[in-house]
């Protein structure tokens, strides 16, 4: 599952992953300006094959990402991490 935080709009451009129940300590993954993702923190403990897995998942979601943070936070521009 992959899902925003409300009130992170001063962080960079980023989604929380976690199985189940979202919560606080789930991973977070930063989207970068060159359309792809680094992990920020793994606090769910997401197995690294799986990481892995997610990092190209969201990377191939960019767009989707992008557009979906601008419509949360009804914003124009987005900050990227890097």
């Amino acid at each position: 599952m992959i899902f925003f935080w409300p009130n992170e709009n001063d962080e960079p451009i980023h989604v929380h992953v976690c199985e189940g129940t979202p919560s606080p300590n789930a991973t977070k993954i930063w989207i970068t300006s060159a359309g792809g993702a680094i992990i920020a923190k793994n606090s769910s403990r997401i197995p690294e094959v799986d990481l892995n897995d997610l990092v190209r998942v969201i990377s191939a979601q960019y767009t989707y990402i992008v557009k979906s943070w601008k419509d949360y936070f009804n914003i124009f521009n987005v900050q990227f991490y890097c």
